[in-house]
């Protein structure tokens, strides 16, 4: 489906772009096929409904289905009168749309469309961000599709219902990691994943590595002082990710020439520091599910529809040119299309973390 500037839930870019994508998607069929869009019309709901059900930690099995999962939150007092009615309407007008082979009429359809906003209002008011405001609600407009653009729309709809349920998926085992922290005796890490991995020692201290990082990349450029040692390790003895370092740093120097022993302590104290960082980052991230998020340290932009598409110019941002000229080569042209981490910006040539600084306070300005 091409981009509409003007389709209904395009506000909902910013809490997850997938969500948006399969409303646009919805809204179309309404009147190509009004069976397609009661269908996929339950998929939709159904991945709210997970990501609220991550929001409030809670679990449910691989054989819950949406009425159980609808059930367990009206069972504790988490959905109002109004909102269990739209997902109710939702989930039967989808099951008939499943299995009964008469012709659906737009009137049914448009039945569905306005029980989806009820339940998108509730779901952004109570746990997306302020700035996310949910227009009044409007009827589609009445446009007929041919018989192609209906089965292109009924493939396009099934291949974003396939990335939902993927989502779903990593949700869910999202959900199992916090299980495990929390039956670990420590409930307090289990947003943040915090159970224990591993632990790495230097002399007679230790640092615990929590479970989200066992595997994390280390960016050389994330260690100021251990760049060198960090980047000579990786390309001499394959040390790039965290379960690649020993348990015991002392003495790793030894592995590379023109290192000390005070380089080891160095970054056993920029390992500790890493954890603390990514720690704040994997917070902030949890308590904005489906946001862009870009982070300098440990500070952070969340990223909205408007700031990703102001283009990486001179004219928007100054002192980066240097930088900007090398990341056009790279087809990164907007802010939506910078990495996750700017350090990983000062990979660039002649790019240091006094320009990174300087864009990342114009990207908070902006």
């Amino acid at each position: 489906m091409e981009n509409n500037p003007s389709y209904f839930y395009r506000f909902l870019e910013p809490v997850s772009e997938q969500l948006a994508k399969m409303a646009e998607g919805l809204e179309k069929s309404i009147y190509s096929s009004p069976q397609t869009m009661l269908m996929h019309t339950r998929t939709f709901v159904e991945a709210i409904l997970q990501r609220v059900m991550i929001a409030e930690q809670l679990s449910g099995g691989e054989s819950f289905t949406l009425k159980d999962k609808l059930d367990l939150l009206e069972k504790k007092g988490m959905l109002e009168k109004e909102v269990i009615d739209a997902f109710h309407q939702v989930r039967k007008n989808g099951n008939s749309a499943s299995h009964e082979t008469r012709t659906f009429r737009y009137s049914e359809a448009l039945i569905s469309w306005e029980a989806i906003y009820t339940i998108v209002g509730w779901y952004v008011k109570k746990y997306c961000p302020q700035d996310v405001k949910v227009p009044a609600y409007q009827d589609p407009e009445p446009t007929k599709g041919d018989e192609t653009e209906v089965s292109e729309m009924e493939a396009r709809l099934q291949s974003m219902e396939a990335l939902i349920h993927s989502n779903i998926q990593q949700q869910k085992g999202l959900t199992e990691e916090f299980e495990t922290a929390t039956g670990s005796g420590n409930p307090e890490d289990a947003m943040t994943g915090l159970a224990s991995a591993r632990a790495i020692v230097y002399k007679d201290r230790s640092l615990e590595v929590p479970q989200f990082l066992r595997d994390a990349f280390l960016l050389p450029q994330r260690f100021e002082e251990s760049e060198s040692f960090l980047t000579i390790l990786g390309a001499e003895q394959e040390v790039r990710i965290m379960s690649e370092l020993p348990n015991n740093l002392e003495g790793l120097h030894n592995d590379v020439e023109g290192f000390s022993e005070k380089s080891d302590e160095t970054l056993f104290n920029e390992l500790k520091h890493f954890i603390k960082e990514e720690t704040v980052r994997r917070e902030v991230e949890w308590t904005h599910p489906g946001k862009l998020v870009l982070f300098y340290k440990t500070d952070y932009v969340i990223v909205t529809d408007q700031l990703a598409h102001i283009p990486l110019t001179e004219e928007e941002f100054t002192g980066s040119q240097i930088l900007f000229q090398q990341l056009y080569e790279d087809q990164i042209e907007r802010v939506g299309q910078l990495p996750k981490d700017l350090a990983a910006l000062t990979k660039y040539d002649n790019v240091d973390f006094e320009t990174i600084e300087e864009l990342f306070v114009q990207l908070k300005g902006k």
